[in-house]
């Protein structure tokens, strides 16, 4: 139900006498999937489907709290109902299981979010599995991974999906492009990985373990960055080349401040495109789980293959 949008012009960015960069407007683009996502989700109900995504957030963590009620919040305005399921920090792992299940069975839901992280006596990766694939809107079941490596998955991990629109939005052809992701989670950096090999990038992965990692970032097209914390790693401009695209990802705090992994102010201005740490990466996130969502509700009608 989702179509792929028509180019679209660049959002405006600032002064070119100000910046020598391109900012990557990812609220922009955001709004472009929200609004094909609100279309597919009125088609959907006059097929007799209403889109629903489950939540489920184990605690009272502030920061997931804030997460889940930001994504209820964006599924309310493209015309997505939600099942919200708040549970105690005390909640086991048998009573997950068995709520996932109840969830797997139930036909009125068509997307499963569990919001990470999970408290220590749940274990993410029994948790994750346990979703119904159809249902994976988070791209997390071995079976999604699977899918994804294997370049056949309709439902992908929803910051790389993201990152993948930014590059669509801005016409940017990565074939033949050689990208630096210097991250290696289940969350971001493999998924992330597939996704660029499938356009035929040349993906190299950095990590801790990494050596010379600026020699490794000064030889790229395209750096992906997705720490999250600046007292382990700041991208500096002296690592970034002439003319390279650089996307954020990482959030962090410092000094009350929500701060990225990029030195933004003086990366920009050596980069052609980069993303800022507040309205780049972060609106994708959410607006590529409202696109999973309504595809789930479609592969329940059949309108969408599963495979």
């Amino acid at each position: 139900m989702i179509i792929n949008p028509p180019r679209i012009k660049y959002p405006k960015t600032y002064p070119k006498d100000t910046l020598s960069g391109q900012k990557i407007d990812g609220i922009a683009v955001a709004n472009s999937v929200k609004e094909r996502v609100r279309v597919a989700a009125k088609v959907l109900r006059e097929e007799g489907v209403t889109p629903c995504l489950a939540t489920i957030l184990v605690g009272e963590n502030p920061a997931s709290m804030t997460y889940v009620s930001n994504k209820q919040k964006a599924c309310t305005e493209v015309g997505i109902e939600t099942k919200d399921h708040k549970l105690p920090e005390s909640f086991s792992q048998q009573e997950m299981n068995l709520l996932i299940d109840l969830l797997n069975k139930d036909d009125t839901i068509h997307g499963i979010l569990v919001q990470l992280p999970l408290p220590k006596q749940l274990d993410e990766f029994s948790t994750t599995s346990r979703i119904s694939p159809i249902k994976d809107v988070d791209g997390l079941t071995p079976y999604s991974v699977g899918l994804l490596s294997s370049g056949r998955a309709i439902l992908k991990p929803c910051t790389p999906s993201g990152i993948m629109e930014l590059f669509d939005f801005y016409k940017i052809d990565l074939s033949g492009k050689n990208v630096v992701i210097i991250n290696r989670s289940h969350l971001v950096g493999k998924p992330l990985y597939h996704l660029m090999l499938e356009k035929n990038a040349t993906v190299t992965t950095c990590h801790s373990k990494t050596r010379n990692l600026k020699q490794h970032c000064l030889a790229a097209d395209i750096i992906v960055t997705a720490i999250g914390d600046r007292s382990r790693f700041t991208l500096t401009a002296d690592m970034v080349p002439d003319g390279a695209i650089v996307i954020d990802v990482g959030t962090s705090r410092e000094n009350g401040k929500i701060v990225g992994d990029v030195d933004y102010e003086n990366v920009i201005k050596k980069a052609a495109f980069a993303t800022p740490v507040l309205g780049g990466v972060g609106p994708m996130t959410i607006a590529m789980l409202l696109k999973n969502t309504v595809t789930a509700a479609s592969i329940s009608k059949g309108f969408v293959s599963s495979r």
